[in-house]
Parts: structure tokens; sequence; C-alpha cells
């Protein structure tokens, strides 16, 4: 077996995830063919490349190596994709998102904004794999969420600018549960609940909720990975789960939004892009568009209104 690209690129997700099961959701492929994976790129490297521990794994001296090689070839590869997406600046510009509230909204802004030029619309799960892919041309632009004080690393050769410098999360939970009908909820009352995180946990998220409810007094179970929305709000509805939710999502059936006492984990919005495929004209006009749907999302909730009404400084700066 000789290394190929494919490996090279899971030597390096494996890396930034810290642990096999990470990587292997990132990768889009089963955790036992991530390791089988593996195990035949160590025998081509000639050692173990990582230390598998109860926390994750770690590079091995030879892991590094083999990482510091492998992220120079990706990064070449990457140069040379969105190189030749500079040739040709007329096609299609390729947006790139996470799941956010405003992607709903913003596919039609899109078409009033953006006039004059086709725009592509593709869905991740991970804020990584959608700047990792930015970096080597798959995507002109990405938009994308951090939680708290994480921020997704950039590749070379992009500007990133903020849509939403923050925004309060706030916990959906059944219509039927005790504390539905509470204007506004203290973590700590949350105590003894199960909580649904998202496929993907590379925005922060599942980070910032761990260390907002220690602070409160308990560790949350974090039992359900979902990503389907209808199983999402369902399990919600059912009193089975809760989750942390962005304050601009619409109401769904048997389900409630509440505000948390003291905003203890909060979000912002970014917008970035490849400076080589995306003029600044039309990097204004995504931000517009994006900051259009997420501004026809915020009267969804009426505590996230009058929280935003009170914050001008937080608001998208639109030109004329």
């Amino acid at each position: 077996m000789q290394l190929e690209l494919r490996h090279l690129e899971a030597v390096c997700r494996i890396a930034e995830a810290g642990s096999l099961g990470r990587a292997a959701l990132r990768l889009g492929v089963s955790q036992p063919a991530l390791s089988a994976q593996l195990k035949r790129i160590e025998r081509v490297a000639g050692g173990e490349l990582f230390l598998r521990g109860r926390h994750g794994v770690e590079p091995t001296p030879l892991g590094e190596f083999v990482l510091s090689k492998a992220r120079l070839v990706l990064g070449e590869m990457d140069a040379l994709a969105a190189g030749a997406r500079a040739v040709d600046p007329d096609t299609p510009l390729r947006l790139g998102c996470i799941l956010l509230v405003l992607v709903d909204k913003l596919l039609g802004r899109l078409d009033q904004v953006v006039a004059g030029r086709e725009i592509s619309v593709t869905v991740e799960q991970s804020a990584t794999t959608l700047t990792r892919q930015l970096g080597a041309g798959r995507y002109d632009a990405v938009l994308y969420g951090e939680v708290n004080d994480h921020e997704v690393p950039l590749p070379q050769g992009t500007t990133a600018r903020t849509l939403v410098a923050k925004e309060p999360f706030c916990v959906r939970l059944s219509a039927e549960h005790r504390l539905a009908a509470k204007e506004r909820i203290a973590l700590a009352e949350l105590a003894d609940e199960s909580w649904m995180t998202l496929v993907e946990d590379d925005d922060g998220g599942p980070e910032a909720l761990v260390a907002a409810c220690e602070r409160a007094g308990f560790t949350p179970a974090l039992r359900h990975r979902v990503a389907d929305r209808k199983i999402h709000y369902d399990l919600i509805a059912s009193g089975r789960a809760i989750s942390l939710s962005q304050p601009t999502a619409p109401p769904t059936e048997g389900t409630v939004l509440r505000p948390l006492e003291g905003d203890p984990v909060t979000g912002r919005i970014r917008l970035a892009w490849n400076r080589s495929a995306v003029s600044a004209r039309h990097a204004e006009l995504l931000y517009r568009a994006a900051a259009e749907a997420y501004l026809a999302n915020v009267a969804n909730n009426a505590f996230h209104q009058d929280w935003w009404d009170a914050r001008p400084e937080l608001h998208p700066v639109l030109g004329d």
C-alpha cells in the first residue's frame, strides 16, 4: 500500500479531532473503518502515529513528523485547487453553511440580493469541514457559528467578517415540561435533564454547555446526538430531552423556547470567503443577504426581540 492524499487527510482529521470517533464523523466514515485505515497507514509509516488513551488520542513523535509533512502536502493541494478556481471567476459562487436558523431564509435573500451571479448552497454538519473545504477551493465562502470563546481556524488567503457578534442561546423543552411556564430558566434548574447535542461538536458548543453547567453546580448528561430536525423536535416534545437553541429559532409544535438566566452560553455568526474567488462587492452582497435573513428571524421569539432591540451595537452593519 502507498500513502494517498485521503490517508494524509485522515491523519490530519484524527489529530484535529483528538479522537477516532469525532474524526470518523467529520470524514463521514464509521469509527471501525477509520481505525482499520489508521492501522494500515501506521504499517506503511513504520510505527504508531497516535497514542490511544481514555480521553482520546495524541500524536507520537513519529505522528508529529508525519503530520507536519501531511499538512505541507495538503496545503499545496489546497493552493492548487484555489488557484485553479481563481482562473475562472465567473463560475457559480459556492457557499457552504452549517445548519444555522437563518439558512432557510437565506436562500430566498440570495436570489434577491446577489442578482446576476449564480450561487449554489451546501449545508454541512461541521464548521471545521466548512473552513477546510474553503481552503481546498470546494467553497468560495462559508457561513458558520462559534460558541463562547471558541474560534474556528481559517485557512490562508481568506477573510472573515462577523455577522452577529453575540446572541444568547436559549433552551428548547417540552411544552409539558415542569418549567415550561417560566419566563426565564436558571441553568441549575436543568441539572437532572437529558441533553441533546448536535452530531458535530466542533463549534465549541458542547464544551461551553459543560462549562456553564459546571459553574451552575452539575455535569450535564449529553445523551443524544441527532441531526434530523424532526426527530430532534419530536424527542423534545415527548419530554425525553432538552437542547440549547439559537434564540431566533421558530416555534415548533409541542415545544417551547425559554431564555436562560445570565446568558451563560452565547454564540456568534461569521462569514468567511476566499479572496481569490470572491470580490469585495460579492462579499458585501453575501453579508447583506445573510444579515437580512438573520434579521427576518429576530421576531420569532419576543424575548429575543427585546434582548436584540436593547443592544444596537451588536446589529449587522448594512450600507445603503
